[in-house]
């Protein structure tokens, strides 16, 4: 398929896998790279050295494009920017934070830069900002979420009539018929998180991976908005976390419950119990752990026959 996402990646499909901390290693971005997606390291929860490591064995895993995703909040993003130079990462995702900051520095060493979104607004200061495309990422989404609580299918056509660059869609993606939808508002790409958190490649644990193919309509819930928005997977922390929200818990105190390390905990080591579990809605269509390239086939798959479907039922 040649559309602008793929043109600018130099992929063969216009699949890109998120890069969620503690699930996206080097072992599932090489396996979605190689699969003809990209694939992103998420490197919000790395320390430097960490991630230096990373860069160097996926760069023995494969030599098709892959990114890094950083959230320009983290403390040592100084370290990382200078990692992602000298081993020359050909793509790096933003987020949380303004793009203007690493933007030209990035592009000037050849770097392709993509912001996430959560609103039109932010996607148009993206690209006032002179980033080569946007992901719009509606509340659907796992993980950190925007505080504007706009859904995928509100939010990527408002986008598409605000900005000109590339725009890659996400939030409750995670299959084909979904990757079709969001296209036919107007996105050219799409990026794809909790589908790949069950792959057999994530360096999610594999109770949380369990928990992911296990969950149901309503099992999970967007929660410390006081803080940073975040869509948790129902557990115990979870409900501390309502239950103190219920009772008109400020910022402070919520901060105090979620403590440090509580993603680590759920996400990385496997507390099902009192870890912090960011997954998406999308996860209640999610009943199997595969590995990422059939996960890759199947959403192109399924992609490409339901446009044939369409064809043949809608148009003349």
């Amino acid at each position: 398929m040649e559309n602008r996402v793929c043109k600018l990646f130099g992929i063969k499909y216009p699949i890109i896998q998120a890069g969620m901390i503690w699930c996206s290693n080097w072992e599932l971005a090489a396996a979605v790279s190689n699969a003809g997606g990209l694939g992103i390291i998420g490197a919000g929860a790395m320390y430097p050295e960490v991630l230096a490591q990373q860069l160097q064995q996926i760069q023995k895993a494969t030599d098709k494009p892959f990114g890094v995703n950083v959230p320009l909040l983290y403390a040592d993003i100084e370290k990382h920017i200078e990692s992602i130079i000298r081993y020359k990462v050909p793509i790096v995702f933003t987020s949380a934070g303004n793009p203007k900051t690493y933007t030209a520095m990035l592009q000037k060493e050849g770097i392709k830069v993509v912001h996430v979104v959560s609103s039109s607004k932010f996607a148009l200061k993206a690209e006032e900002a002179g980033v080569d495309a946007v992901v719009a990422e509606g509340f659907e989404a796992g993980g950190h979420n925007g505080r504007e609580e706009t859904t995928t299918l509100c939010l990527i056509p408002k986008v598409r009539q605000t900005v000109h660059i590339p725009l890659i869609a996400a939030g409750g993606i995670g299959s084909g018929k979904a990757m079709m939808a969001t296209i036919a508002l107007g996105a050219e790409g799409v990026q794809i998180g909790s589908r790949f958190v069950a792959s057999v490649e994530s360096s999610a644990h594999i109770a949380f991976k369990q928990a992911v193919v296990q969950a149901k309509e309503g099992d999970t819930m967007l929660s410390l908005k006081k803080v940073v928005p975040v869509r948790l997977l129902k557990n115990d922390f979870y409900t501390q976390i309502a239950e103190a929200e219920n009772s008109g818990a400020n910022a402070e105190k919520l901060q105090t419950i979620l403590g440090r390390g509580r993603a680590k905990k759920g996400m990385y080591e496997g507390d099902m119990e009192n870890g912090e579990l960011e997954i998406g809605q999308v996860s209640c269509s999610i009943d199997e752990i595969k590995p990422a390239a059939e996960i890759v086939a199947e959403i192109w798959e399924e992609f490409m026959a339901t446009a044939q479907h369409i064809r043949e039922a809608w148009l003349p």
